[in-house]
């Protein structure tokens, strides 16, 4: 599954409490998130977004966290166990794929932050995540715009859309390189 990956020294780096500031966790996907959705986050790091979706969801939720590096899934255990909330996170490690086919038609939201330009095969990606949303479900796609230009990203979505996403109504600004897309009911 993996290509070029972000290294787990860069993901201490991406927990830094600053990034905060131009990056909120409930300002980004608060609007999407519900209390006791099942979301899909590929690509976790080590939990930045994760531990904040694990609280939007709520007790009866759950968060499907899918990383390639184990060492990012450890750091991203140990700090949902610290803060009470390992009980709402699924991790698990990608190997050939996403790993999610027992979610197929499960997943409320699935939330790919700065992560679709570092996989190798984004149809498979966008196959899996679309099998496990529910009809109507959705997908955030948000990408670095330092990593990734205009016509990468158009690229990027034309991908999902042959998986079958559709675009959906984007509130607010959220990024240059950023769409929302779901999954037709």
């Amino acid at each position: 599954m993996a290509g070029h990956v972000c290294p787990p020294s860069v993901g201490y780096w991406l927990l830094n409490p600053f990034r905060k500031l131009l990056e909120s966790p409930k300002k980004l996907l608060g609007p999407f998130i519900s209390e006791g959705m099942i979301v899909l986050e590929p690509g976790p790091a080590m939990g930045f977004f994760t531990l904040p979706l694990a609280r939007m969801v709520g007790p009866k939720g759950k968060v499907v966290a899918v990383e390639v590096q184990q060492k990012m899934l450890d750091v991203l255990e140990k700090r949902a166990r610290k803060a009470g909330l390992r009980g709402r996170i699924d991790t698990r490690l990608a190997e050939n794929d996403l790993g999610v086919s027992d979610l197929a038609g499960q997943v409320d939201f699935a939330a790919a932050l700065h992560v679709v330009h570092e996989v190798p095969d984004q149809s498979a990606f966008f196959q899996d995540v679309f099998a496990a949303l529910k009809p109507g479900g959705k997908l955030l796609i948000v990408e670095p715009k330092g990593h990734v230009t205009p016509e990468a990203f158009d690229k990027t979505l034309d991908k999902a859309k042959s998986a079958g996403f559709v675009p959906a109504d984007l509130p607010g600004k959220i990024g240059r390189r950023s769409a929302l897309l779901s999954k037709p009911a």
